[in-house]
């Protein structure tokens, strides 16, 4: 058994900023299924929104972020965010992370989405990989201890309240069990229920669903964000910088399609305004082999390229055999990012005593139906921070539940059921399968009958999914073990969104239903809550938090 007064779950930029400020008061253990350096937060592109400039103001950060949202994301958490962002940033500056420059020396800004000023921080198109280096760096340098390569199967509750959790090992096959009087999940989100998606592989949604089984309250997990530029036929993200620093989206006719849609913002619309434009130009013919659209910075010159987006050039490349200084990009619309996740407060707190969320894991709700470019990656260091510190203050006054003995060993058992098992079924077919129908049936446009079509789909992997074979029996390193797993938690999390969506008969931010067009504020203007009691699952509502904005058309 493993002691410790925190634990972490998840390495990326939510989960090692929770580490680390946690560590400040506590006793902490982060466990990661990769290394801290290998999680998806790595991949971020264009930037990390904060106020700096003068000209700006937290009033006009906050009713972006609220209009971007469709004024579902909670008010209160909003104005929380954009306050303290400002100073988290001036934190990671001086740990050492190299923000790109303007030239005054001060830290660069551009604009992304849905923004209505330049107020997204950047380190080219880097700055996931160059923050997530720099809070390693810090991981480090604290007495956090990291486990690596450990999955996380169940959560420990006792008595109401969470108090540890057990995991195994890849790298020798132990089960052991984690005490600790808190837990963080920092996990990210569930990319890969989508067969299109620019997500690592790994995210795959444990943390969320290993809180739903536990009796954790999800929230708004209908809603998917699709992002409207990744790189067709890898699905490789194209960040949304390219399009901050001018990049214009063509059809087949060599036309700006977003003077259509959007003239004021054009290519700067919020993502799902430029997914959906993006499918619609698609839909009537006039994309390119009936699948995607072009992304061109031909006239950007190859200095610019090289100094602002240098990653997109380099992934162009190799991934599409395009040199973007001279040739267009192939891009396509795919999932994202999950605006739902496991329900918190402010400080990250779920409805189980003990048990914290921060991240895309969490749902504090500052995203709402529709997340922008750059709060992100804001919100795993502001409410990353902020759950570490109310995590450590939670230990330092619950009583030490130690799990029994056993557990262990019980939980041992469980994986050995399951690699005993002898169906005829295997994890790759049902993995893809779910895949191609949330693709089909829950993606950019939706439809009671595909999303009915979609939920039977869901209904009958998990039943099929029941009879898999796993041909590999030993436990040292068994990734065919770890994929059995990552897809229990996929079938899951697929179940909610589908009925989720199913179930909010409006549309609203990324979530566009054709057979209900409209934004429905009498009925709709509430946050969809899952949960699991006594083995049944259960569908409610809670409202949001209007505190400065009345809800009003949203329109660019």
């Amino acid at each position: 058994m493993f002691c410790h007064d925190v634990i972490v779950v998840g390495a990326g930029l939510a989960g090692m900023r929770a580490a680390v400020e946690a560590a400040k008061h506590a006793s902490v253990g982060l466990i990661t299924k990769v290394y801290p350096t290998r999680s998806h937060s790595g991949g971020a592109q264009g930037g990390i929104n904060a106020v700096l400039n003068p000209k700006d103001s937290l009033e006009s950060h906050m009713f972006d972020t609220v209009k971007g949202s469709d004024w579902l994301g909670d008010q209160n958490a909003i104005e929380l965010f954009v306050e303290e962002a400002p100073r988290d940033i001036y934190e990671l500056d001086r740990m050492g992370a190299n923000f790109s420059r303007d030239e005054k020396g001060l830290i660069g800004q551009r604009e992304l989405g849905g923004a209505s000023f330049p107020r997204c921080c950047f380190a080219a198109d880097l700055t996931g990989h160059k923050l997530l280096h720099v809070l390693y760096e810090q991981l480090v340098k604290s007495n956090v201890t990291v486990y690596p390569e450990w999955f996380v199967t169940s959560l420990y509750i006792r008595d109401g309240r969470c108090a540890g959790l057990a995991a195994y090992s890849l790298k020798d096959g132990t089960v052991a069990v984690f005490r600790a009087a808190a837990v963080i999940l920092a996990t990210g989100g569930y990319g890969r229920t989508f067969a299109r998606s620019s997500n690592s592989h790994i995210v795959t949604g444990d943390g969320m669903a290993l809180a739903f089984r536990a009796g954790a309250n999800l929230c708004d997990m209908e809603f998917v964000q699709f992002h409207p530029t990744t790189l067709f036929g890898t699905n490789i993200l194209v960040s949304e910088a390219v399009r901050g620093e001018g990049g214009y989206l063509k059809n087949n006719q060599g036309k700006r399609f977003m003077a259509d849609y959007t003239p004021d913002k054009m290519e700067l619309a919020p993502r799902d305004i430029v997914s959906r434009c993006i499918q619609q130009e698609v839909r009537s013919g006039r994309g390119f082999e009936n699948e995607y659209v072009h992304l061109d910075v031909t006239h950007f010159g190859e200095k610019k390229i090289h100094e602002r987006i240098p990653q997109v050039h380099d992934l162009a490349k190799k991934f599409a055999g395009v040199e973007i200084s001279r040739q267009p990009i192939p891009v396509q619309p795919a999932q994202h990012y999950s605006m739902g996740g496991v329900r918190t407060d402010v400080d990250g707190r779920s409805n189980i005593p003990g048990l914290f969320a921060a991240g895309e894991c969490g749902c504090v709700s500052i995203h709402g139906a529709n997340r922008l470019g750059g709060n992100s990656l804001m919100e795993t260091i502001v409410f990353g921070r902020r759950a570490g510190k109310a995590a450590a203050d939670y230990a330092s006054k619950a009583p030490p539940e130690t799990p029994p003995a056993q557990l262990a060993q019980k939980e041992k058992v469980r994986l050995e059921k399951i690699l005993a098992k002898k169906g005829a079924e295997r994890v790759p077919a049902i993995r893809q399968e779910l895949r191609d129908s949330m693709t089909r049936h829950a993606g950019v446009f939706r439809d009671a009958a595909g999303l009915k079509a979609g939920l039977k789909k869901v209904r009958e992997l998990k039943e099929r999914f029941r009879n898999v074979r796993i041909t590999d029996s030993h436990f040292v390193f068994n990734t065919e073990l770890v994929e059995y797993l990552e897809l229990e938690n996929l079938l899951d999390i697929a179940d909610l969104i589908v009925t989720g969506a199913l179930n909010r008969t409006e549309s609203r931010g990324a979530h566009f239903r054709e057979d209900f067009p409209k934004r429905d504020d009498a009925q709709w203007l509430k946050h969809t809550i899952a949960s699991l009691k006594a083995g049944k699952r259960r569908i409610s509502y809670e409202p949001v938090s209007i505190t400065r904005f009345p809800p009003k058309e949203r329109g660019y």
